[in-house]
């Protein structure tokens, strides 16, 4: 279903009180966002060894542009990561990088970056959890953000 262009929603308020007049030109309005913008991917549920792009299901380490094709990643643990797969993020042209690296925050060697670093590309690393909230936060406000998604197997047991 295609919504079309976002749009603000207004929603009146009155003032109640008898001794101050509300003129229309003063009324304060409340401004509504929309969730989701037509035409950009967004994360819609993860779990463990799971990530859902839209109606998508992923069931493993994927990069998922503001807009335009999912593709998935080649490491399945922040420790397998080389250089070569951060120029695999450079090449979607990102303005800033949601890294999640798996159930739990784990940093990478910056010289693993260094592609994105030295053009100014923003890199921010968390969980994967916290990093699907954040990329479908900054889409929403139209950012041009890349989620680089290790997403690990489930356990076997």
């Amino acid at each position: 279903m295609n919504r079309g262009p976002p749009s603000l929603l207004h929603c009146k308020t009155y003032n109640f009180s008898p001794r101050v007049p509300v003129h229309p030109s003063t009324e304060p309005t409340l401004k509504f966002q929309p969730d989701h913008l037509a035409g950009t991917n967004v994360v819609t549920r993860h779990g463990e060894g799971e990530v859902w792009i839209a109606s998508t299901r992923f069931t493993g380490s994927v990069l998922v542009p503001w807009t335009g094709t999912v593709l998935p990643w080649r490491p399945t643990t922040p420790d397998e990561l080389t250089a070569e797969d951060f120029e695999a993020v450079l090449a979607l042209k990102p303005e800033l990088v949601i890294f999640g690296s798996g159930s739990r925050i784990k940093f990478v060697n910056p010289a693993l970056m260094r592609c994105l670093i030295d053009r100014r590309i923003g890199v921010e690393t968390m969980d994967t959890a916290a990093a699907c909230r954040t990329y479908n936060v900054l889409v929403t406000e139209g950012r041009c953000a890349v989620a680089a998604l290790v997403v690990p197997g489930r356990s076997s047991g």
